[in-house]
């Protein structure tokens, strides 16, 4: 496991951010920045009654994926080297996670399991980016921001292996337990909030959901709520171009960062396979929200490499070459490349780090095949906070008919 990370010092101000991305050059709104489907920067793409779309800037980047630095009008990265290599290795950990979760579910191991790959940088450089007091609302992929918030990932697996019904006590590492319902959550995000603003709190919130999500109408009413409210929340959307089927261009027109506007708070697109923008992005946003200006969305592009769940099969709706595409812009390798480069990180660490994310996944294995089942008899300890007389009556039931079974125990 890993500790609560604190936030690094802010190199600046949330509108300097604005500043730096709206100077960006502009491209086609109606897909993300980095889809292979993007049409030239310089021609504007056109609606289905052939009106031209407005040109939107590229999304926020620090890091090329040839692992080159970007600045952007006096705009830079001003992370250090342990801490480039602290998100390294939180984001190799969290692959190494999410592909030992992948494999045990293929095994019959788990029931289900939502892999993460592809977009470990979205997750873990906003992760880090939170202070230990802050409180992250996750949606049901977040498994690289519980890893660094100090979840146990034995803990998380328990919930796909069906003998819990969370895995974690969300007050013990403010992350709060996973929500399979989607968009929902963004509502007891912004909730949250206010009441962190009610009670003079210095912390912020943030809410993870990804761009399915905010079709739905519970993202819309969160988004009322924290304007008006001026709640210190950060909604975090991993774009990652797919909601199971569907295609991100299917589900709005124009870019999605752009719908905070008709909220009237601020919006951001960053370049969600880089870790560096990713960062410095909500750590900028975060500061803003906790100081009284109200919400923030980011929009972080990155991509769904592999299924939604393991309960579904994406080629039979996207292509092969647009994986490829976007397996060159992989957020590890990125990071690697650049590590490499500037001699920021000998063989020697990404060995240790090689053999941890080994150990680490092992212990989930191991853990996996001897968790035991839980007391069948739990069913009915908190369906009520002081119990209930029909709920004993059904307690009865169950445990009499549990006994029927020859040689059977009540467990």
């Amino acid at each position: 496991m890993t500790a609560k990370r604190t936030a690094h010092p802010r190199a600046g101000g949330f509108s300097d951010l604005l500043n730096a991305f709206e100077g960006l050059p502009r491209t086609s709104a109606d897909t993300s920045a980095d889809r292979p489907s993007d049409t030239s920067a310089d021609t504007p793409s056109e609606t289905p009654a052939g009106e031209p779309r407005p040109l939107e800037p590229r999304a926020l980047q620090l890091l090329a994926p040839d692992g080159t630095l970007v600045t952007h009008r006096g705009f830079a990265s001003d992370h250090t080297p342990d801490q480039l290599r602290d998100f390294y290795r939180d984001m190799v950990m969290s692959r190494a996670i999410d592909g030992e979760a992948t494999a045990l579910q293929r095994q019959g191991e788990l029931g289900l399991w939502p892999p993460l790959l592809g977009q470990e940088a979205a997750q873990v450089g906003s992760a880090q980016a939170l202070r230990g007091d802050d409180y992250a609302f996750p949606s049901y992929r977040e498994h690289g921001v519980a890893w660094c918030r100090g979840v146990d990932p034995v803990d998380v697996v328990k919930l796909f292996r069906g003998v819990s019904n969370g895995g974690w006590d969300p007050n013990e590492h403010n992350f709060h337990l996973y929500t399979l319902v989607v968009g929902s959550h963004p509502l007891h995000a912004t909730g949250y909030a206010m009441g962190l603003a009610q009670d003079g709190a210095d912390a912020a919130v943030i809410a993870y959901f990804g761009d399915g999500a905010t079709s739905e109408g519970d993202v819309a009413e969160a988004f009322t709520f924290a304007t008006v409210h001026d709640a210190p929340v950060v909604f975090f959307c991993q774009n990652n171009q797919w909601a199971i089927s569907e295609p991100v261009e299917r589900q709005l027109r124009g870019a999605l960062y752009r719908r905070a506007q008709g909220y009237g708070f601020p919006g951001i697109q960053v370049d969600g396979n880089d870790v560096l923008a990713v960062h410095a992005v909500t750590r900028a946003a975060l500061e803003h929200v906790r100081t009284g200006n109200g919400p923030v969305l980011i929009e972080a592009s990155t991509y769904r490499m592999g299924a939604h769940t393991t309960s579904d099969d994406p080629s039979r709706y996207r292509r092969a070459a647009e994986v490829e595409e976007w397996r060159a812009k992989d957020p590890i390798q990125r990071l690697r490349t650049h590590l490499v480069r500037d001699e920021l990180a000998t063989q020697e660490f990404f060995d240790a780090v090689d053999a941890e994310a080994t150990e680490v996944a092992y212990r989930i294995r191991r853990s996996v095949r001897t968790m035991p089942n839980p007391d069948r008899m739990t069913l009915f300890d908190h369906v009520y906070a002081d119990g209930h007389a029909l709920v004993d009556e059904e307690r009865a039931q169950f445990a009499a008919y549990q006994a029927s079974f020859v040689g059977s125990e009540v467990k």
